[in-house]
């Protein structure tokens, strides 16, 4: 089976139900969801561009990237970290993945006509920032160039390899301390920046999911870079 066809048979699960995205114990926190206002992020896949993979090691996926952002240092929310394409549904957003598209075409500059929608996976509240996101699922049936589109939101657009994020060597346990609370969740050490938090949860829930992931040393932490 393709990476293609795996990504399709995952968007059919969610659509039938058979799919759940686990809540991290650090968003386990009381939310209006009433109140919260509507988001979608884009995880866009697609075959591997002229980019190659630094990792060399023969694993699932190997031709194969994402698209990625890392949101500028002086935003007020979330700054520096490495994110999807994405953001808050606007009123004149015919859907949420309408806002996906337009989310991700103002930010990194690619052509919405080029990306196949295959789905949605299931909402997730995320309280610290008071959204309930809905990831859409998308391949890049055409592609067209990506990059910064205003260095006051993004710092860097890029796609990493898949092949990059599975490779153990670059797996490790962020942890993040609040209160007295340890918490700790996956992250990736990828493209000279740390992929954490929302973003590694989702890519991580998702491999485990497609039967991507490879084994990989838990117990090696590092502290989330915020």
């Amino acid at each position: 089976m393709t990476a293609y066809a795996d990504l399709q048979k995952l968007a059919e699960r969610a659509r039938s139900g058979d799919f759940r995205v686990p809540r991290p114990a650090l968003w386990n926190v009381p939310m209006d969801r009433a109140a919260a206002r509507p988001a979608a992020v884009l995880l866009l896949f697609g075959a591997l561009d002229t980019v190659p993979a630094a990792s060399g090691k023969p694993l699932v996926s190997a031709d194969l990237d994402l698209l990625l952002v890392e949101r500028a240092a002086t935003l007020s929310a979330h700054p520096g970290q490495i994110a999807f394409p994405g953001g808050g549904v606007d009123p004149g957003d015919a859907s949420v993945l309408a806002a996906a598209l337009r989310e991700a075409e103002e930010e990194t500059g690619l052509d919405p006509s080029g990306v196949e929608i295959l789905g949605v996976l299931p909402d997730v509240p995320v309280p610290v920032s008071n959204f309930i996101v809905t990831p859409v699922l998308g391949w890049w049936a055409r592609q067209t160039p990506v990059d910064v589109v205003d260095f006051g939101e993004s710092a860097q657009v890029f796609r990493v390899p898949v092949r990059d994020l599975l490779d153990p060597d670059n797996r490790v346990t962020a942890t993040l301390t609040r209160s007295g609370r340890t918490y700790r969740g996956p992250a990736f050490t990828v493209n000279g920046v740390v992929v954490w938090g929302f973003t590694a949860g989702i890519i991580t829930h998702v491999f485990d999911e497609l039967g991507w992931s490879v084994p990989w040393n838990e117990g090696r932490e590092i502290p989330a870079p915020i």
